[in-house]
């Protein structure tokens, strides 16, 4: 499509009015894998509030004026608590500006999206979801690992590492019981409990394992490894992690990397 059917597109979007707030997914990094939706909310809104992932150049595409609060969680540093960050979208929106809530990925996975968007409903304030790439799924694509693969998987596990070393947390003994990979979000700090967990319920310390960093933009990393070796690396964030079969796939595509298009 040329950029006039693009901008034919873009036109064609719905208008954010005033009092609004639209929940949208900037995908896992790369501005190229916005959706058209978000793109053109990024060029309507008064003020952009926004988590710690989104690339500066995302934010460039704002439209000129536009209020950009950083509202970021990071572990282990100080941060904007989750109902201060709902009461701050309830008031924009009652001030008559338009909202646009930035999430990396998918602003309902692991976003806190759902939170935000009840607090919303509870107010009576008008709002919109967008949705994004999930940063696990793109991920992995990213990396050359499928997701789903006939001949390994008949299901995919999302989980987050939160709490994992917590009472009332995942009993990830009975997900590796299911034989079915594992993708991990925000998982670098609970690693061991994770894998220990893994290994009780059965699953091989040999089970592949990949560690992709900075998924989808130029600082992208891939690490291959093993499941009974990720609880010793020193993993930065943001990281996915990905456990299971289809791991080994990432091998067989590589071997055949003079076809394989960057």
């Amino acid at each position: 499509m040329n950029a006039e059917g693009i901008a034919a597109l873009l036109a064609q979007s719905r208008r954010m009015a005033p009092g609004e707030v639209w929940l949208a997914g900037a995908g896992p990094g790369d501005p190229g894998l916005l959706t058209l939706e978000v793109l053109a909310a990024l060029g309507q809104a008064d003020i952009i509030i926004h988590d710690a992932l989104i690339e500066a150049e995302v934010l460039a595409l704002a439209r000129p004026g536009a209020e950009l609060a950083f509202v970021g969680k990071r572990g282990g540093r100080p941060s904007a608590r989750q109902a201060e960050i709902s009461a701050r979208l309830v008031a924009e929106a009652r001030a008559g500006r338009r909202v646009l809530r930035l999430k990396g990925g998918d602003p309902f996975v692991f976003g806190r999206g759902g939170e935000e968007a009840v607090a919303l409903a509870e107010a009576g304030v008008p709002f919109r979801v967008l949705p994004g790439l999930t940063s696990g799924l793109a991920a992995m694509t990213a990396a050359n690992i499928p997701a789903t693969m006939r001949e390994t998987n008949q299901a995919i596990i999302l989980a987050t590492g939160h709490a994992a070393e917590s009472a009332g947390g995942l009993d990830w003994a009975a997900l590796a019981r299911t034989g079915q990979p594992i993708l991990l979000y925000m998982a670098t700090r609970t690693l061991p409990a994770i894998v220990a967990g893994l290994m009780e319920g059965g699953m091989a310390g040999e089970t592949p394992a990949a560690v992709v960093v900075g998924a989808t933009t130029p600082d992208q990393s891939v690490l291959v490894t093993r499941l009974d070796a990720l609880a010793e690396l020193d993993i930065p964030s943001p990281a996915i992690i990905g456990i299971g079969a289809i791991v080994a796939v990432r091998e067989r595509l590589l071997a055949q990397a003079g076809r394989l298009l960057a």
